[in-house]
């Protein structure tokens, strides 16, 4: 063999490698990089600090959905009832402030209804082995109906004499909108919460393999429900920041396509759908690269549905990107990579 064609096999390998070393979240946070550069040099107003702390504030909201999402598709499972534990705990306890009761009782009423929610669809598909597609899907629509029916209007607005109320969507620390500060909080605990404790590395092995899990000894059916509770809790919270934000919550969020919003950042971001891939990091890069696309659209004035149909092809691409750099077989997606 000549020393030409060794070198050439050399360099073959060293790119392989490295190719090998690459995953979907490097992919996503260099495409971000570029469009930032692109955007700042042709759109007027947006590269400047009001613009960049609007777009950060855009996705607050959607990152900490996208921050429970995360888990439950880590755990290899679904929540598709997500925004609407948000908007339907939250509207009654809108309710129940106007006819009268102390906010704190209200907003701890509300907590206690989507750990409901979130408790029962853990149990729905741990014990009674319901999909979890199905489950929480037929979730959003009971959830959707009773929370109209208890408050029937597509806003419920937050009482004007409850400031602490607005507190987390509303204020601002430093000139940065609190939003982003509790973004920044939640995606430090969940990052804590799946790689620091035996439950997140749990969660992992649960996505990666559910049978040599089992066999392990891990617990699954109460993990289930814990991670769907979990995903609750993040709605939470997601609830609490957009009142602060909008003072109101719009039950109509639940009919609109902010539940494929989540799914699509996670999915961009490296989480992937067979379990067992992808964190925190992986929902920060995908919400980065939504939005800064959403942010730029605004500017252009590009209408919704154009929107959708490149946030569709987006999602598309990220599940071919997946596919290609985490290819499977029979085997791999039967028993985890």
């Amino acid at each position: 063999m000549t020393a030409n064609a060794t070198d050439a096999r050399s360099r073959t390998s060293f790119v392989g490698a490295q190719l090998q070393g690459l995953t979907q979240e490097h992919v996503v946070l260099f495409i971000t990089v570029l469009l930032l550069l692109a955007f700042g040099v042709l759109l007027k107003g947006f590269a400047t600090v009001d613009n960049f702390l609007t777009l950060l504030r855009s996705i607050s909201i959607l990152g900490i959905l996208a921050l429970g999402m995360a888990l439950i598709v880590i755990s290899r499972g679904i929540d598709l009832s997500e925004v609407a534990i948000m908007a339907g705990a939250w509207a009654v306890g809108l309710i129940q402030m106007q006819q009268g009761m102390p906010v704190f009782w209200a907003a701890l009423l509300a907590l206690s209804i989507a750990l409901a929610i979130g408790a029962v669809n853990g149990f729905m598909v741990a014990f009674v082995e319901a999909p979890a597609l199905f489950v929480t899907l037929a979730a959003g629509f009971v959830i959707y109906g009773l929370a109209f029916w208890f408050a029937p209007a597509w806003v419920v607005y937050a009482p004007k004499d409850a400031p602490w109320l607005m507190f987390l969507g509303a204020a601002r620390v430093l000139g940065v909108p609190l939003p982003i500060f509790v973004f920044a909080a939640m995606a430090l605990i969940m990052h804590l919460f799946l790689s620091r404790t035996s439950i997140g590395r749990f969660i992992y092995a649960q996505g990666d393999n559910p049978e040599s899990a089992r066999y392990a000894g891990i617990a699954l059916r109460p993990l289930i429900i814990l991670e769907h509770v979990i995903v609750a809790f993040c709605a939470w919270i997601a609830g609490l920041v957009w009142i602060g934000t909008t003072g109101s919550i719009q039950m109509a969020v639940t009919q609109g396509t902010m539940i494929f919003d989540v799914i699509l950042v996670v999915v961009l971001g490296g989480v992937s759908l067979v379990g067992g891939r992808g964190g925190v990091f992986s929902v920060i890069v995908g919400c980065a690269l939504i939005g800064t696309l959403l942010n730029a659209f605004t500017i252009m004035d590009v209408n919704s549905e154009v929107q959708n149909i490149i946030k569709g092809v987006v999602l598309l691409a990220a599940i071919i990107l997946d596919n290609w750099l985490h290819p499977r077989d029979e085997e791999t997606a039967r028993q985890g990579d």
